[in-house]
């Protein structure tokens, strides 16, 4: 993705290369939405929402057209994972000068966010339901993000399983070269295995570096308390946050 990995990196970024063969898949689950949910979802996601679960693999995805489905040109965060846009929406709602395009597998979580959105009239969210690796890889193009979230990720807890999450060399390396120069990678976690494999590799990211206290950034690194964080919190379980600056 970047020169730093020699004469085997592609010679379009944005293509994966040999190097960056991922060896971790998303399982997609049905999600059973209620009669309200359901008109709620018919009428809301085809303006505000993408799929790409049903991607033919041999094919890439055009880029994403980020002025054209905000009506506006801005800088652009993605946030992955979102779950039910609890996150989501108090930021976006904030920092209305941003776009925030929310990527999410569970029906479930989109449609709460849909409504979330509709109810309170925001307007700089958009959502994608797939995978965040192939959003990465072929949706956004080098430097074309302001800023990447990564709010509690799976910890795959179990050590047969940590190839499975998603904070690896391969997702850092990607993440880094979406990110403009100066762009910022927030993620957190309350998994204290996970947090050290995920400090471990962002800081092994030659593109990325920590970010210095009191520094100036083009994102707000504040995030509101969830009702998951909180009831981790009351087990005892420690909030581990980081913050990356591209350089």
């Amino acid at each position: 993705m970047h020169a730093q990995h020699g004469a085997d990196a592609p010679s379009n970024p944005g293509v994966l290369g040999p190097l960056h063969t991922r060896n971790f898949s998303v399982r997609y689950r049905h999600s059973a939405l209620s009669d309200g949910q359901q008109r709620s979802w018919e009428r809301l996601w085809p303006v505000l929402g993408m799929d790409i679960t049903r991607i033919d693999p041999t094919k890439r995805l055009a880029p994403l057209d980020t002025r054209a489905w905000f009506h506006r040109d801005a800088p652009v965060v993605l946030e992955i994972g979102c779950g039910s846009g609890t996150s989501t929406l108090a930021m976006a709602k904030d920092e209305p000068d941003l776009d925030v395009v929310a990527v999410e597998v569970y029906q479930r979580g989109l449609v709460q966010l849909l409504c979330a959105i509709e109810r309170d009239g925001v307007d700089n969210i958009r959502l994608v339901r797939g995978d965040a690796y192939d959003v990465l890889d072929q949706l956004f193009g080098p430097a074309s993000l302001t800023g990447v979230r990564v709010f509690f990720p799976d910890p795959w807890p179990k050590a047969r399983h940590h190839k499975r999450r998603f904070l690896q060399p391969v997702t850092l390396a990607m993440i880094a070269d979406r990110l403009r120069p100066g762009g910022v990678l927030h993620a957190a976690t309350d998994h204290a295995d996970y947090a050290e494999q995920i400090a471990e590799v962002g800081d092994a990211e030659p593109l990325l570096r920590r970010v210095e206290h009191g520094e100036d950034l083009p994102i707000s690194v504040a995030r509101p308390t969830t009702k998951y964080e909180a009831k981790g919190r009351d087990a005892g379980s420690a909030i581990n946050e980081f913050v990356w600056v591209r350089r």
